[in-house]
């Protein structure tokens, strides 16, 4: 029995001593958390304009499997020159991140100066640590700055059709293909300088909406009219239209020319409004009427037709109006002579005022009247008859 006991108190001694050897075997191969971290600047250079505030993402992944800190210091930077590293509207020193997280921040620089800032590249380093400094890392930023000249490199504006020539009376409508060569979408702003009273209005292709802005996906063109109508009183020429635009990176200029031909147009008219007169057949009648070019460009000459009874006779002086000024007024006197046949009553003669692509018709209204002579004549006639009626009355009475 005593024999028993002692081997089973034996037995547990040894599995108690084998079990603390496990547990100090174990203790002795168990390692600390792994870490580890990933925090740069997602880009290593950009490009921009003069105009461009710096904008680039600062990334920060926790990879290890414990909680982290990392702190940010903007080592290097231009002088004049503002940097920042953000979140939302915040500026911050820096992130904590528990264990596989990530965070995505903003690194932000501009010039204090723009008005001073010249093309060229400008450096800029970011150092990324931990407290205890397990972790250090530093990125690098070149910011190139783009020239004036080079600023409209990445858009162009294409016409097939820079230059349309019509009378200043039509509507000109442009096609422009504008090209977005840069790297990302954009919203550009259309604008346009012209003469004074002119109307120009953008609109998409095949619409009628008038627009001010359109967005332009990266390396893609969109199609845009331009619908132009000059000035009432645009005289002949040639008119240049500047056409601008411009997105936030990005901007070009284009040049239209509407060349303007004028528009023809005359009126006539008798300065009282009259268009009738009288006139005695046989006899010579004159009217005076007037000529206006109401049009935008010159006539060349203007001729005068008629269209008038058989055997009448029209006669104008001048003969012809040479070089009408546009908006100039001139006098004709025309000379009308009923037949020597004509009856008496009215008639309808028509003056048809013939000029360059323009014409203006009268119409008068000639009443021809008996002429005095033919009067006294029967008067005479009558005082005849009434002489032999009392010679014949007086005869028969000293009967």
């Amino acid at each position: 029995m005593k024999r028993s006991m002692a081997l089973t108190l034996a037995l547990a001694f040894i599995l108690n001593l084998f079990t603390a050897a496990a547990l100090a075997g174990d203790q002795n191969h168990k390692k600390p958390h792994a870490r580890g971290l990933v925090a740069a600047l997602k880009y290593p250079g950009i490009t921009i304009t003069p105009n461009e505030k710096v904008r680039i993402d600062l990334i920060a992944r926790n990879l290890g499997g414990s909680d982290e800190t990392v702190d940010f210091e903007i080592l290097e930077k231009p002088d004049n020159w503002r940097a920042e590293i953000r979140h939302f509207n915040h500026i911050v020193s820096g992130v904590f991140l528990p264990q596989g997280d990530q965070a995505s921040l903003e690194f932000t620089a501009e010039p204090m100066e723009r008005g001073r800032l010249r093309p060229g590249e400008y450096a800029f380093t970011v150092l990324a640590r931990t407290p205890d400094g397990y972790y250090q890392r530093k990125s690098k930023l070149l910011v190139t700055v783009q020239g004036k000249e080079n600023v409209g490199k990445s858009l162009a504006i294409n016409t097939s059709y820079p230059v349309l020539k019509g009378p200043g009376d039509s509507e000109f409508e442009f096609s422009l293909d504008i090209e977005n060569k840069g790297s990302q979408d954009a919203l550009f702003n259309l604008t346009a300088q012209g003469p004074r009273d002119w109307l120009i209005s953008f609109k998409p292709a095949y619409e009628n909406k008038q627009i001010s802005s359109l967005k332009i996906k990266s390396d893609q063109s969109s199609t845009v009219g331009v619908n132009i109508i000059p000035a009432r009183n645009a005289l002949v020429g040639e008119y240049p239209i500047k056409i601008k635009v411009k997105g936030p990176r990005q901007e070009a200029a284009a040049t239209l020319m509407v060349v303007l031909t004028g528009t023809y147009k005359i009126s006539a008219g008798t300065v009282n409004g009259l268009l009738s007169l009288s006139a005695q057949k046989g006899d010579t009648s004159t009217i005076n009427f007037m000529v206006k070019n109401t049009g935008t460009a010159p006539q060349s000459q203007v001729k005068f037709m008629s269209f008038k009874p058989e055997n009448w006779k029209m006669e104008y002086k001048p003969e012809k109006l040479v070089n009408l000024k546009p908006g100039e007024v001139r006098q004709v006197e025309a000379f009308i002579t009923p037949a020597k046949q004509a009856l008496v009553g009215d008639y309808s003669v028509a003056v048809n005022c013939l000029g360059d692509k323009a014409d203006k018709e009268m119409e008068f209204r000639v009443t021809v009247k008996a002429s005095a002579a033919w009067g006294w004549v029967g008067i005479g006639i009558i005082i005849f008859v009434l002489l032999g009626l009392v010679f014949t009355f007086r005869k028969l009475g000293r009967r």
